[in-house]
């Protein structure tokens, strides 16, 4: 198998798990008698941990070794998951679910990711580099749709066989595991050509990369936020509290959220080549947080359903295209500290939010999360705009350094 080919396939099958747990974790959690506060705080363990491993990959994956990082993060997440199924208490849930960098947004965008998105440009050129994270990205998307679907099974085997609604859950949390498991085995596949030796040190940013990376970061931190704020797991204990939604049909609907996720890749690199990858980002990804606060006042649950079907179809687009721009707009050495960076404060940001979104959701308002939400991300993308619209890459014509 190709570097690339492993790289697409870790990702895929981190990607089926991450998608499962999200949606597990919002029917687990709530099943073992934990409140909306409880839920967001394991929540945001979860991605606090993600957060501490992206900034370790940061500072320390090229000095440790890439293909050394990538498995200890293999089976550091396959072992906090398994434990994950097996504890009720908030604190050890918690507790695993940090150690194990359990990510409740139900999307893969932890620190395997950054090591991936800095590899990859290395298999391709400037031209073929936002196609190669559209195809790495729709793989992710497609294994987000099956992990989504798989998430039924606990809810129908509970139903089926009388088991109990806990046990089928801590099944399928067990199967979140097994899913996480083959990339150690990938991960040592890796040539040592894209994976040199341990002891190299992150490359420095040059004052030109630096400047365009902390503007980057900033806005990245208030999409983060965000983001925090609409979390699988807390997405699915709103349909679930707002409708009354049986498991089953929330596994469903983030499965058909995914599939849109997964076509709009595709739209999203045939567009970028036409209007360029910030149009691309912004044009796309606003119409989509207006769809998301038209959910919040739907009057019943397959309306609610087909409002943020809608929304998913557009609200992903950006993903391919913004890490294209942000490896075109660096040196090819400075990609780790790039992705890593970038990542990290995405990832940061995801985790101060839920704690806050499981105290809004019930003290104030059940759909306070989504408009909280989708007007931070709103912001983000004007200030996206107003910042980088004229910086291109070079596959624009820009003065970008994608080597």
């Amino acid at each position: 198998m190709t570097d690339r080919g492993i790289l697409y396939a870790a990702g895929f099958l981190r990607a089926t798990a991450v998608a499962m747990t999200g949606v597990l974790l919002g029917l687990h959690l709530p099943a073992l008698g934990m409140d909306a506060a409880g839920t967001g705080l394991v929540v945001g363990a979860g991605l606090a941990g993600g957060a501490l491993a992206t900034l370790a990959a940061t500072l320390r994956a090229d000095r440790w070794g890439r293909r050394r990082f990538l498995l200890g993060l293999a089976l550091l997440s396959t072992l906090g998951t398994a434990a994950s199924a097996l504890l009720s208490t908030t604190a050890a849930l918690a507790a695993v679910a940090f150690l194990g960098m359990m990510n409740g947004m139900g999307r893969d965008r932890g620190a395997a990711s950054v090591l991936e998105h800095a590899l990859l440009p290395s298999t391709t050129d400037d031209a073929g580099r936002t196609g190669v994270f559209a195809r790495y990205t729709v793989l992710q998307d497609v294994g987000s749709a099956l992990g989504c679907l798989l998430a039924a099974a606990p809810s129908l085997a509970a139903a089926a066989t009388g088991i109990g609604e806990v046990a089928a859950l801590r099944g399928g949390l067990l199967l979140c595991a097994l899913l996480l498991l083959p990339g150690v085995f990938l991960y040592r596949g890796l040539s040592p050509a894209l994976v040199p030796p341990p002891g190299k040190a992150p490359a420095r940013l040059s004052p030109e990369s630096r400047g365009v990376l902390v503007r980057i970061c900033a806005l990245f931190a208030v999409d983060g936020i965000g983001g925090g704020f609409l979390t699988s797991a807390l997405l699915t204990v709103f349909f679930r509290e707002r409708f009354d939604a049986p498991g089953e049909a929330v596994a469903l609907l983030f499965f058909g959220s995914r599939v849109l996720n997964a076509l709009s890749h595709f739209g999203a690199a045939w567009l970028a080549k036409r209007i360029g990858l910030v149009n691309t980002m912004v044009f796309t990804h606003i119409p989509g947080s207006l769809l998301l606060v038209t959910v919040a006042f739907a009057p019943s649950f397959p309306v609610a359903a087909a409002l943020f079907l809608l929304r998913e179809g557009l609200v992903e687009m950006d993903v391919p295209t913004r890490t294209s721009y942000v490896m075109a707009v660096v040196r090819p050495e400075e990609r780790t500290v790039a992705s890593g960076t970038t990542s990290l404060v995405r990832t940061a940001s995801w985790a101060v939010a839920p704690s806050f979104a499981g105290w809004f959701m019930g003290g104030i308002a059940l759909a306070t999360p989504l408009f909280l939400g989708a007007g931070l991300k709103i912001t983000y993308d004007l200030l996206l705009w107003a910042s980088f619209r004229r910086l291109r890459p070079p596959e624009e014509g820009g003065a970008g350094r994608s080597g």
